[in-house]
């Protein structure tokens, strides 16, 4: 900077100085000084064509403030060209992370435009980098189930999975994911599940089959033993606490092979699962009125609050083992004359069933494992009561079948509360028969 004052000071002083010799002072200083300003243009204009050509050519060299503009410019240069070559490192890293994953992996970008693909990719989707860049990932692979997922998947959804053939190799099966990242990006992996389908097939076709082929069974021997025990003349007296345990042990055994049939039902994909419009508050008041007759001699005292407007889409029969599977595991484990409170609500999260009950509660270690199949509390009590160890397994796959969830709060001798949580798409708002009367 002190160069430019003293190059401008010196021109503008040398034309004062020839001015006053010459006699014309205004007319020698303005020259000088529009000589000053036609200097710095050609220096900035040179600045200007070496900038736009964005070569490594020596910049121009210019003493004062423009030199320092051109030495900052190639510091920020330098800092650019350090920045980029470390990002492309990192994409380099990724990219080959990426690739070495066992795999598939997508980069979506906008409009779902695809923006990189590793290699399983085009093993696994069909898809191939770098030709399919910039395509839509709804143009190459056209699955409406795919499509449908994700359009619907975002930061709130993101955990669920979608599980469908591969669109290469049918025999394949592919479990997909989105992960969102950045302002519009989304990651989508598809992993190849094929093993662990045809192993869930086998195990799923064994305890139907098998249930199956006990069913029949276990019914003729129910019948006869019920025969034993209602003719006294053929069967003796010491045979009686005999008879009976057999029959409730049948009993059980009868249920459970019930109990495995559902969940296995359960457990198959539905095209039509969200077909029936279903008033929930009276499938609750049937329930209930079920719960106070299966209560009994234990006297519990129930309270139902319901809100009748609120309806949901799925199936009945689902939802109904899911909810009377909660309300008889409160009335079994509840001790005689507590309370057991049976509410469904709406808020802006979606709709909700909670039961409520006032028994022993079960400790935080056992909460995570209570919807596994066959894992009880307490195994002794839990046979004397004739449970089969299913019940919440049961519930929480009616639930997922309705993009519901279980959750389950507790605390040793306060009780439990287990609540049923369904979004909001699946709610149905019909006007009750008062509101109808009102507006006719």
């Amino acid at each position: 900077m002190n160069q430019d004052f003293w190059r401008i000071t010196g021109i503008v002083g040398f034309s004062l100085v020839a001015g006053l010799l010459a006699g014309h002072v205004f007319l020698c200083v303005a020259a000088g000084t529009i000589l000053v300003f036609y200097w710095y243009r050609e220096r900035i204009q040179q600045l200007l064509i070496w900038l736009r050509r964005r070569t490594e050519s020596t910049p121009p060299d210019v003493s004062g403030f423009i030199n320092d503009i051109i030495d900052e410019f190639e510091h920020l240069r330098t800092h650019h060209k350090q920045r980029g070559e470390k990002l492309s490192g990192f994409l380099r890293r990724f990219q080959a992370a990426t690739a070495a994953l066992p795999d598939a992996a997508v980069v979506l970008g906008e409009f779902d435009s695809i923006e990189w693909a590793n290699e399983k990719a085009e093993q696994y989707l069909g898809l191939r980098w770098p030709q399919d860049s910039g395509q839509r990932i709804s143009n190459l692979i056209r699955h409406p189930d795919l499509i449908r997922y994700l359009q619907q998947t975002n930061e709130r959804n993101f955990h669920k999975s979608l599980e469908l053939a591969s669109p290469v190799n049918h025999e394949q099966r592919l479990e997909f994911r989105v992960i969102p990242y950045g302002e519009s990006q989304r990651l989508l992996m598809a992993r190849d599940i094929t093993e662990i389908h045809h192993a869930n097939k086998m195990r799923k076709d064994f305890i139907a089959n098998a249930s199956h082929e006990l069913r029949t069974p276990l019914t003729v021997i129910a019948g006869y033993l019920e025969n034993f025990e209602e003719d006294r003349a053929v069967c003796p007296p010491d045979w009686m606490p005999r008879i009976k345990q057999m029959r409730q042990q049948t009993a059980r055994m009868q249920r459970l092979i019930e109990d495995l049939l559902q969940l296995s039902s359960l457990e198959t994909p539905s095209e039509n699962r969200h077909t029936e419009e279903i008033r929930v508050a009276d499938m609750l008041g049937s329930i209930y009125k079920e719960a106070e007759s299966f209560s009994g001699m234990m006297h519990h005292i129930f309270y139902l609050e319901t809100d009748p407007d609120l309806w949901v889409r799925g199936n009945q029969r689902e939802l109904y083992s899911a909810f009377s599977n909660l309300i008889f595991n409160a009335v079994q484990y509840t001790p005689p004359r507590s309370v057991i409170r049976i509410r469904w609500y709406r808020d802006d999260r979606g709709a909700h069933m909670e039961v409520i009950d006032s028994g022993e509660g079960i400790a935080p270690s056992h909460i995570p494992r209570l919807t596994e199949r066959f894992y009880r509390v307490d195994k002794g009590r839990s046979r004397e009561k004739g449970g089969t160890g299913l019940g919440l397994a049961i519930v929480k796959h009616a639930l997922s079948r309705h993009d519901a969830r279980l959750r389950i709060e507790s605390e040793l001798g306060k009780g439990s509360k287990f609540r049923c949580d369904f979004p909001l798409s699946v709610i149905v708002n019909k006007p009750s028969a008062e509101q109808r009367d009102r507006r006719a």
